[in-house]
Order: C-alpha cells, then structure tokens, then sequence
C-alpha cells in the first residue's frame, strides 16, 4: 500500500525523512494553502531525497509553465493537480511528468466524468469537497468507493487519522492503491508528528 505524506513544510521532516516507511512526499506550492511550501524548505534538501521516495508538487488552477519550472526547480517526480484542470489540459502536461489528479467528493459525485481524465494520470486521488481548494481534514463516505468503476488506481485522502488504520485495511476495492495523510497528523500546518506517523504505517497490512 502506497503512503503519501502531504503537506510538508518543516525542515525537520526532510531531516528524518529515514526514520519513516514512506512511497510518497507532497509539497504544496498553492499560496492559499495554510501549507504552502514558499521559502520554508530551500530546493537542494528537497533535490537530495532519497530515489526511492517520489516527491510531488501539489498545485491548484496553476499555469504549465509555472508548473514545469516549479517541476524542474526541485527535480519533482509527480504533479498533483487538485483544482479544475480539463482532460485537455491533463493530457499536454502529461507529457512532462506524471500526473496524480485529485477530485472532491460529496454525497452526490458523479464518478462517470472520471471516464475522461482515463488513459491521462498515473493516479486518481480522492479528498473531501469543501468550498475551499485543497484539504479539508474531514472524510467523505467511504462506501461511496464502490461507484468508482475506472481503471486508472486511486489514492484516498480526507481527514485520515492513525485511528483510521483498521478500517484501511478492510476496503476492498481493485483500484485501491494507498492513502495520502496531512492534517490528522499535525501539530500545526506543516509540521507533522512522525510517531503518529509510525503508529499508523506500522498498523496498515
């Protein structure tokens, strides 16, 4: 199961990055976001990551060129897209680097408009909607999981706590491929505690 730490903004974190059994490592470069990365981590520790660990810029409604020298700026592995970007839009970028595009979901989602992004993105991943872009630290229903009928593998995010490893565990979804934790992990925006961390991953099969 793939686990993505997003939402990092704190030094330390990078520091004792060999502390954790991570697959993934978000930065958040959307200036509305109380996470935004801005000048807190300077480019060369982030450049300096271990290969094993793919790092992803998280960005909302950004413009491809700003994108792709924010792409080139800190060697980033994936873009995560979480605003209203089009399959044509998706499609251009997607040929630079890979893409995870997140979609938010309320009671009334309909999953059938994921059939166009098909083919475009690496990863779909799933978050709570709020009026606001970006996380909310609260879940959506997660039976809704079983209307999702596309090929294209999901990250699940939203209000994720270490409490949340059991029920992890028990979806039972083909596409399920792993979960992207931010707030519930938190001290504050940014900083996250690594032993919660830890309590979590060391709970999920």
């Amino acid at each position: 199961m793939i686990v993505k730490v997003c939402g990092i903004s704190d030094i330390e974190f990078i520091h004792r990055i060999d502390e954790l059994k991570i697959d993934f490592i978000g930065f958040i470069f959307y200036q509305a976001s109380k996470r935004y990365l801005g000048n807190n981590i300077p480019p060369e520790p982030i450049k300096s990551l271990p290969e094993r660990l793919k790092k992803v810029g998280v960005f909302v409604n950004e413009k491809k060129e700003n994108i792709l020298h924010t792409v080139e700026k800190y060697q980033l592995d994936y873009m995560q897209l979480h605003g209203d970007e089009d399959p044509v839009f998706i499609q251009e970028i997607s040929k630079n680097i890979r893409v995870i595009k997140a979609f938010r979901l309320s009671n009334s989602f309909d999953f059938s408009k994921l059939f166009d992004f098909e083919g475009l993105c690496a990863y779909y991943l799933f978050d709570t909607k709020d009026k606001l872009y970006g996380g909310t630290g609260k879940k959506f229903n997660w039976n809704m999981l079983k209307n999702y009928t596309a090929n294209t593998p999901f990250l699940l995010s939203g209000g994720i706590t270490a409490s949340d490893a059991e029920n992890i565990n028990d979806i039972d979804h083909p596409m399920f491929a792993g979960v992207d934790i931010n707030s519930g992990f938190e001290t504050e925006p940014g900083k996250k505690d690594i032993q919660q961390i830890k309590l979590f991953i060391n709970q999920l099969i």
